[in-house]
């Protein structure tokens, strides 16, 4: 049995939207939420290959998902970091028939 996706998500086969505990500042606009598209084979390939540690390769990825640079992750509160990166295992779970 999978767990409930939490409220703060929206979850769609094409993407998630992950509202934030306070807005953040992204491609120079504040937002109160991020979508992060599917990932690609190819994103995860291109996150593997711009080397750094596993940390550097998850802010790279979800930072192409979200189309936003991945300087904008910098001052995100961590809670909402966490939520981004909830919200991307919910997007790439395999669901349950």
């Amino acid at each position: 049995m999978s767990k409930p996706v939490p409220k703060y998500l929206k979850l769609t086969d094409e993407n998630v939207t992950i509202t934030l505990t306070k807005p953040a500042e992204f491609n120079g606009i504040k937002v109160d939420t991020v979508t992060l598209r599917a990932p690609t084979v190819r994103d995860i390939r291109i996150s593997t290959q711009t080397g750094g540690d596993d940390e550097q390769r998850e802010l790279n990825l979800f930072a192409s998902l979200a189309e936003v640079g991945v300087k904008d992750f910098d001052d995100l509160p961590y809670k909402d970091y966490s939520r981004i990166s909830t919200g991307y295992t919910f997007l790439v779970q395999e669901s349950e028939l």
